[in-house]
């Protein structure tokens, strides 16, 4: 049972950080940048990649930190579905729902790794 949460918490934590990396890089550069031919913005992905080979490969303290990290990306998120319009606003809001669905997957995965879960 537990090894099967794991595993599922793995998955979608990996999808949905890729996920919020494609996402931010298209919607700065392609989708709906703030000015014409795209915007410096697109740089807010690259602090999404520093855990991404941790989360990859399954590393505790990777799915601790990057909990925290990902906070700043629901917050962008939630600011600007309540500023934008149109299709910023729905990428705002999709930006918002990988957030959490990543933040719970870590919390999971953090909870069910520690050492009084690990059989004896």
């Amino acid at each position: 049972m537990i090894s099967r949460l794991l595993n599922l918490s793995r998955l979608s934590a990996s999808v949905s950080l890729v996920s919020l990396i494609s996402l931010c890089l298209a919607w700065e550069i392609f989708l709906a940048p703030l000015r014409a031919g795209g915007s410096l913005l697109f740089l807010k992905s690259l602090p999404l990649l520093l855990p991404v080979f941790g989360i990859l490969r399954g590393k505790r303290y990777t799915y601790q930190w990057s909990g925290m990290l990902i906070l700043f990306y629901f917050t962008e998120g939630v600011v600007r579905t309540w500023s934008e319009t149109g299709l910023s606003r729905w990428l705002a809001v999709t930006e918002v729902a990988l957030s959490v669905v990543f933040f719970a997957s870590v919390i999971v995965y953090a909870k069910y790794t520690a050492s009084r879960y690990q059989p004896a």
